[in-house]
């Protein structure tokens, strides 16, 4: 595929954005795509709405693993591209138009350019939520084709394009969605001494939870609590008898994560006591840290710095969550950023990526999957 193709696929997949699990539409896209290629070098399996990509080596020992998301996100689109989402409420906002693009420049790539390993390409669904990596590594079709190692990419606004990052060790954050639900008794506003008044309890628990990142976390660890929608009431007349938060967790450690959850639940029953109520805490999805293998990260850093393929920079560890994270716990490998260039980050409803990128990792990737599979 040349540049241009590439780019009418990306833009092709950037208005179709599907929630996870139901990236149907997506799936149907891509599967049309891959019935090009000749039967005897590739072999594909669905799997949900994701989908296996096994090309055969010419001499292999081993497989070696790229994965792609497909998601999108519940976002509408303020880009004001002439191939914005067509789904309205829905906005590929994290790149994922981008991933799965360069994953299959990659594969039409190897399919005319043959190397000694066996290559398998994972386009996976529900990274956003809730969480499709996981239930995608215990499949049977995994336990089947289960890679060596593994690698993935995710395009970083905030870095130009020509420029990766990465590092060894911990990249991405533990992270884990945080629900709670508060239950007291409604009323008439007129009359708050007979009600409990479930938005004044949701509203205290919101500025208790800061005091868990200040006073429980080890100062030198990170964590952070974000509380994104708060949900309660029915009119400015009646005291509110439910009442909801929704939020998230990040932390750097996996004990920080379990003491932040420790002390949460604390809080809850000290709310539910002093407000009179029943308050309820889930945690619907959760993703491991992205922990980067350090030979894979050293080798590829270096690989590409030594053929001029990007400039290579070092990062710092993101509170960003990612449940490639499951897959590198069990399968070496690692996770790098890619330069787009964009004036708006993740999860903007402005998030325009510079589609140069889709090139540059192409060339990257293939240079680098060539020289590892043929090893």
């Amino acid at each position: 595929m040349d540049t241009e193709q590439l780019i009418a696929i990306r833009r092709d997949l950037h208005k179709i954005p599907e929630i996870g699990f139901q990236e149907f539409e997506t799936q149907k896209y891509i599967l049309n795509i891959l019935s090009r290629y000749p039967s005897e070098r590739v072999e594909i399996k669905t799997w949900k709405t994701g989908i296996f990509v096994k090309i055969a080596g010419t001499s292999p020992k081993k497989v070696i693993g790229y994965r792609a998301d497909m998601d999108g996100l519940s976002i509408t689109e303020e880009t004001s591209y002439d191939f914005s989402s067509i789904h309205e409420g829905k906005m590929h906002a994290c790149g994922h138009d981008l991933h799965m693009t360069i994953a299959l420049g990659l594969v039409d790539w190897f399919v005319g350019n043959p190397v000694k390993d066996d290559l398998l390409f994972l386009f996976q669904p529900a990274e956003e939520g809730p969480g499709g990596a996981k239930p995608m590594l215990d499949s049977k079709v995994m336990e089947e084709w289960k890679p060596d190692m593994i690698m993935a990419l995710h395009i970083a606004p905030e870095l130009p394009v020509g420029t990766i990052a990465t590092r060894s060790g911990l990249l991405f954050a533990n992270t884990s969605e945080l629900v709670i639900d508060f239950n007291g008794k409604g009323g008439h506003a007129a009359f708050p001494h007979l009600s409990q008044d479930m938005v004044v309890a949701a509203s205290s628990f919101v500025t208790q939870l800061q005091s868990i990142i200040s006073r429980n976390v080890d100062p030198l660890d990170s964590a952070v609590i974000t509380i994104g929608t708060i949900r309660g009431g029915s009119a400015q007349n009646i005291i509110a008898e439910k009442a909801r938060l929704e939020g998230t967790i990040r932390t750097l450690s996996v004990p920080a994560m379990a003491e932040v959850k420790k002390r949460i639940e604390t809080m809850a029953k000290g709310t539910g006591i002093s407000y009179q109520c029943d308050v309820n805490v889930s945690y619907p999805a959760a993703y491991r840290q992205v922990f980067n293998d350090d030979q894979y990260v050293r080798d590829f850093m270096s690989f590409v710095s030594d053929e001029g393929l990007a400039d290579v920079r070092v990062c710092a560890p993101a509170m960003t969550g990612e449940d490639f994270g499951y897959m590198v716990e069990q399968i070496p490998g690692f996770m790098f950023w890619l330069g787009v260039d964009s004036s708006y980050g993740l999860h903007h409803s402005k998030l325009k990526p510079d589609e140069r990128a889709i090139e540059n990792a192409v060339d990257i990737v293939k240079q680098y999957l060539s020289r590892t599979a043929n090893n």
